[in-house]
């Protein structure tokens, strides 16, 4: 089930909040751990057993670290066996594929029988995220939770579970026990979740849709490449930072303050500032949890370059079982190293719109590789693509129709990738009226998104994969 669904906006999501609503405080939590429940596993009911195994054991774990005190040896014993856990599952479920058929190539008289293993929904995200409770309470940075029913619902809660934000314990711990559901947090909630809806339904699809008709040409011409590429830019943010919005309206329903996850990544002036602005809780879950574990900055240069590629070869494969993904995130990785060394001080003596079409380029750029990457149509495909956008003719009449009827949804998608939209809001927010005016357009966005989702059968989730 997906958030951009008429099941869920029309009939599970107001059922949810109705009995939320109606129960006693105390209630709360219990129903909403059996929504998360029956959220995840609406498509696939056995995967409810992973959820609940990955919840039991670093439930116990986070109450064994705590009760261990000062025993340092033995506090650490527990979490390498919760990480061993989670990681297990994590790498047998989203790697065993991938590292069987790589033995084979190097290993061939092995002969590993190569299993197909569906991936469970959204694993890499609450693997992070049940992996950042245990590391906080062995650092005595939170106290363990000592209610299943508090854990379970951080664990397994709807909103963020299939696809983030990375919500970290500490973030909510109290937020678990002594909520403060009010009107004003219900109704932010409720413009939040619209507008991710809006980014989702009425940008994200549209543009998706003119990439996949730009890629499907046999030679529309460079141009057609470029705009096709750009299209699938838009599509991956306004389909990743929408279901974020989505996410963080939905945690405000219900009390919950989610942090922001993007911040107009496609202003920047610089890769760096890029992954400052996407997919944040990610950025900040390699920094707290690997980067500076690993020594971060303050081992020397040499040492830092090091740490910096393995965050982001660990970053690619992430998002991804395969070398595509690895060269993806190693991709980034050295022109962070780049910026890092030398870049950042030459950008600073350049024009401001030099610095935006650099990062902007390389961004493209990154996103060419990041689509190739899982298994559409691996290397030799990406190379195929990459000589589209330089050669083969500027443009075909196939490509300059497919051109010229994307203008107009590729424009929307650009204004709103700025925060211009957001400080006309802001402004115009400030008029006594303005609740009005605001209501009125919050109907309108939601049957222009209803309608879209009746007529339409385009309505893919990219993340959904990771």
């Amino acid at each position: 089930m997906v958030f951009s669904s008429l099941v869920f906006m029309f009939a599970f999501l107001p059922v949810v909040l109705l009995f939320y609503y109606i129960l006693p405080v105390k209630f709360r939590n219990t129903f909403l751990l059996i929504a998360d429940l029956i959220f995840y596993g609406w498509g696939e009911p056995v995967l409810v057993f992973l959820m609940l195994f990955s919840i039991i054991i670093n439930y116990i774990a986070g109450i064994l670290i705590e009760k261990s005190g000062a025993d340092n040896k033995k506090r650490k014993i527990i979490l390498i066996i919760s990480v061993i856990i989670d990681l297990g599952m994590l790498g047998f479920f989203k790697y065993a594929g991938f590292i069987t058929q790589n033995l084979n190539v190097v290993l061939p008289f092995l002969d590993i029988p190569l299993i197909k293993i569906p991936l469970p929904i959204g694993i890499s995200f609450y693997t992070f995220q049940i992996m950042s409770y245990t590391i906080d309470v062995y650092r005595r940075d939170t106290e363990a939770q000592h209610n299943i029913i508090a854990f379970g619902t951080y664990v397994s809660l709807f909103p963020q579970l299939i696809a983030g934000p990375i919500v970290r314990y500490r973030d909510v711990d109290s937020q678990l026990t002594e909520r403060h559901e009010n009107f004003e947090l219900f109704t932010k909630g409720v413009r939040l979740f619209l507008l991710g809806l809006a980014k989702k339904v009425l940008i994200a699809n549209p543009v998706g849709l003119v990439w996949d008709n730009m890629i499907q040409l046999n030679n529309g011409g460079a141009l057609a490449s470029w705009v096709g590429i750009i299209a699938y830019t838009f599509q991956i943010y306004f389909d990743f930072s929408g279901y974020s919005d989505m996410a963080r309206g939905l945690g405000d329903m219900f009390g919950f303050e989610f942090l922001k996850n993007f911040d107009y990544p496609y202003i920047s002036k610089s890769i760096t500032e890029f992954w400052r602005r996407w997919h944040i809780s990610l950025g900040t879950w390699f920094k707290e949890y690997v980067y500076i574990p690993l020594g971060g900055n303050r081992k020397g240069l040499p040492r830092q370059i090091l740490n910096l590629f393995v965050v982001w070869g660990l970053t690619g494969l992430w998002h991804g079982a395969s070398w595509n993904f690895l060269f993806w995130g190693l991709y980034f990785g050295i022109i962070l190293v780049l910026e890092k060394l030398f870049l950042l001080k030459l950008l600073k003596k350049l024009p401001s719109i030099i610095n935006h079409i650099y990062s902007l380029l390389f961004i493209v750029f990154g996103w060419v590789i990041f689509y190739f990457s899982d298994d559409v149509g691996g290397v030799k495909e990406m190379f195929r693509f990459i000589a589209s956008l330089f050669t083969g003719g500027v443009v075909s009449a196939d490509g300059l129709n497919g051109i010229i009827s994307s203008i107009p949804v590729l424009l929307i998608a650009a204004v709103a990738s700025t925060p211009l939209i957001r400080n006309i809001y802001n402004r115009l927010s400030k008029n006594k009226h303005f609740k009005y005016f605001e209501a009125a357009v919050a109907a309108i966005i939601l049957m222009l998104c209803t309608a879209s989702l009746v007529n339409d059968n385009y309505n893919p989730f990219l993340y959904f994969k990771f």
